[in-house]
């Protein structure tokens, strides 16, 4: 079996914390993987050798030598929200906003009805298409929602569609009521709750719920996560992201893996988060597409929260797949450091996903790697734009 080092990494993101570095950097490292995992981790002086006889077990055969010349590597990017199973497009939307046209959420049906008249296999194919799109761009671990369906079948359908490219997939039912139920909003509710959630749930890990003025109102949003919960799904939830209002208390209350957007919090969502085990998942590609206040990361992260950063990619107000992009939004809007950044896009997505085998280049992770094409990680935010990934390994195997 062939292991593979890569060394002569000039800066090295391990988010092993040590002393006041929760990036845990290294300067001057080598990684050694092998069947997938991390086999070693440590300065490149130190790396095992093509003839050492005290090669770790786990490197046992050939090693593949990469020559990093210098360049940093990171862990993969995880992306934990996006939705990325849809059909049609809406630029127009985008355009008009730009022109000072307010956001709002009634949007999504528009995508609802593009979706449902796709095909599997057209879905399938621009699903791929992502894919190769997050690939390129660093990101290894991926969320995939449902929502765009609203309908049982539809919805079983873009639950397992997105089976087929992630794990972490998430019901998501309850995105806003369709036109056919605009005056029957308990019969929806009900059918999210039970035939719906009963479809989709042997697909997917997650149910979330869009707890919002204008999607559901918190009783509504519990009555579906407490339905989800009692089908073994874990739950996570959209809120705080147009106004102030009660999801980031509901999220905290079930003890959901993350409360996503937070973009309107008051003191006692932020003492609630810090206070649990909940991760805060800022997606600032939506303030941007939608010319809304920035989340604050800075008083999140001074609170004693932890913070994620993802894409939140999707035709309406965040159609972007890219976490470099978010990095350097996060930095120049946020008040986030560009380490604290990295870490939230990293370690801090896999902390929203509840997984402690991704996030981390060290022994017994997954081999989920990123060269970039940079001295230093404070590069993805110092040159917003520019593609800056040499290289990506996911399960240790390079992708094309």
């Amino acid at each position: 079996m062939t292991a593979t080092l890569i060394t002569n990494i000039g800066e090295l993101t391990t988010n092993v914390a040590r002393d006041d570095d929760p990036c845990g950097t290294l300067q001057g490292a080598a990684v050694l993987v092998s069947r997938g995992r991390v086999a070693w981790v440590g300065l490149a002086a130190d790396a095992p050798r093509l003839t050492d006889a005290e090669t770790p077990p786990a490197a046992e055969g050939r090693i593949e030598v990469v020559d990093a010349a210098g360049r940093a590597v990171i862990p993969g990017f995880v992306d934990s929200h996006t939705h990325l199973v849809f059909g049609g497009d809406r630029a127009d939307e985008f355009e008009a906003r730009m022109a000072g046209q307010a956001y709002a959420a009634g949007g999504i049906r528009r995508t609802v009805a593009a979706t449902r008249a796709a095909s599997d296999d057209e879905l399938r194919r621009r699903l791929a298409g992502f894919v190769r799109e997050l690939h390129a761009q660093g990101t290894t671990t991926f969320e995939v929602k449902t929502g765009y369906g609203l309908t049982v079948a539809d919805e079983e359908r873009l639950a397992r569609l997105a089976a087929e490219v992630t794990p972490e997939v998430t019901f998501l039912g309850a995105h806003v009521v369709p036109p056919e139920f605009a005056d029957r909003r308990d019969e929806y509710v009900e059918l999210v709750c039970g035939d719906m959630l009963r479809a989709c749930a042997p697909h997917t890990r997650w149910v979330d719920v869009f707890c919002e003025t204008g999607a559901f109102t918190p009783d509504e949003a519990r009555r579906v996560l407490t339905a989800g919960i009692a089908h073994g799904l874990a739950a996570r939830v959209h809120g705080n992201q147009l106004g102030p209002g009660a999801g980031v208390r509901l999220a905290v209350a079930l003890g959901a893996a993350s409360v996503d957007h937070c973009t309107y919090l008051d003191d006692t969502d932020a003492a609630a988060l810090a206070a649990s085990d909940t991760v805060a998942t800022l997606l600032p590609g939506v303030e941007f597409s939608t010319r809304q206040p920035y989340p604050d990361a800075r008083r999140l992260i001074d609170a004693g929260v932890t913070v994620a950063l993802a894409s939140d990619c999707n035709p309406g107000s965040s159609f972007t797949s890219s976490m470099s992009f978010m990095i350097a939004l996060a930095v120049r809007e946020m008040g986030m450091t560009p380490a604290e950044a990295v870490w939230a896009a990293t370690a801090g997505g896999a902390r929203a996903l509840r997984r402690d085998d991704i996030g981390a280049i060290a022994p017994g992770r997954r081999a989920d790697l990123v060269m970039l094409d940079a001295p230093t990680r404070t590069h993805l935010a110092y040159r917003p734009g520019v593609p800056l990934v040499a290289g990506v390994w996911k399960d240790g195997a390079r992708l094309d």
